[in-house]
């Protein structure tokens, strides 16, 4: 019965290690609001951990509905961002960031596309919302796919709505 019991928890303690191992190898959830750079990186953080939800909820009104957004990455095995100057402009009790971006994504079976292009982040001045609070979110995204490498797709500058 010993070597029975030993084998046993020789292999859940292997197990064990091989899925740790394996959420190591996992990007770090990250989940920031503090600027229009970081909530990007928030986005296509949670896009390469397969947290589609959460990808979603970065956005205030979403140009798809959920079930199109999450079949939108079926084939995404993972997705590289720049982040260009990010700029902040003050309009009507508001603060928006034109996030300038270049995105490689990579599909099942390696396919590559390149998409450039720009993000407009937004915040109502925190001091004046009522609850529910509403966070630092996007606003708008337009972005084309581009040919070339990804380091010359990112675009120089963006700007916020007129």
């Amino acid at each position: 019965m010993k070597p029975v019991l030993i084998s046993l928890l020789t292999a859940a303690t292997l197990a064990g290690s091989a899925a740790y191992a394996g959420a190591q190898d996992q990007a770090a959830y990250i989940d920031d609001r503090s600027d229009g750079a970081a909530l990007v990186r928030s986005l296509y953080n949670a896009i390469n951990r397969h947290e589609y939800a959460r990808a979603y909820s970065y956005f205030s009104k979403p140009m798809d509905d959920y079930r199109t957004f999450v079949s939108g990455y079926a084939k995404t095995v993972d997705v590289q961002v720049m982040i260009g100057t990010v700029t902040q402009e003050g309009a009507a009790g508001s603060i928006y960031a034109p996030v300038p971006v270049a995105i490689k994504s990579t599909e099942k079976g390696g396919k590559e596309q390149v998409f450039a292009g720009c993000y407009i982040t937004r915040i109502v001045n925190a001091a004046i919302q009522e609850p529910p609070f509403s966070p630092l979110h996007i606003e708008s995204a337009e972005l084309e796919e581009v040919a070339g490498p990804l380091e010359r797709a990112l675009p120089k500058v963006c700007h916020s709505p007129s």
